[in-house]
């Protein structure tokens, strides 16, 4: 008989966190750098403003994300990882991996689409 594992609370929570709808998208957007919200936007085709502002306030609470208020005019406000988000990048790379073998290109995707190279090397 095979033996079942018990879930850890704290993998649970983990899971929950980075896998909610739109957050894996929005986290390996901003593994690029510091962004400006548009430009997030403009990266997860989809996300609506609400879906963003709600995922970017869940990950800054969560310490994934820090949002920074630039002295400018108008004001500008960047997001970028933090520690704890950068910690990330080898799961993201396990994710993107993991999909590029197993997961079929969409519907309307060229097949010829070099998703491999755009996806390659999550920057640190």
């Amino acid at each position: 008989m095979n033996e079942i594992h018990r879930v850890c609370a704290r993998f649970h929570a983990a899971l929950e966190l980075i896998g909610a709808r739109w957050t894996g998208a929005i986290l390996r957007a901003v593994f690029t750098g510091s962004h400006r919200y548009a430009q997030i936007k403009l990266a997860v085709p989809g996300l609506s403003d609400t879906m963003l502002a709600s995922r970017l306030r869940t990950l800054e609470s969560e310490g994934l994300v820090e949002r920074t208020v630039l002295a400018s005019s108008p004001v500008q406000v960047e997001y970028h990882l933090t520690e704890k988000g950068l910690d990330l990048a080898p799961v993201l790379d396990a994710m993107i991996a993991w999909s590029h073998k197993w997961i079929p290109l969409p519907e309307g995707v060229p097949a010829n689409a070099d998703h491999l190279a755009a996806n390659r090397d999550i920057q640190r």
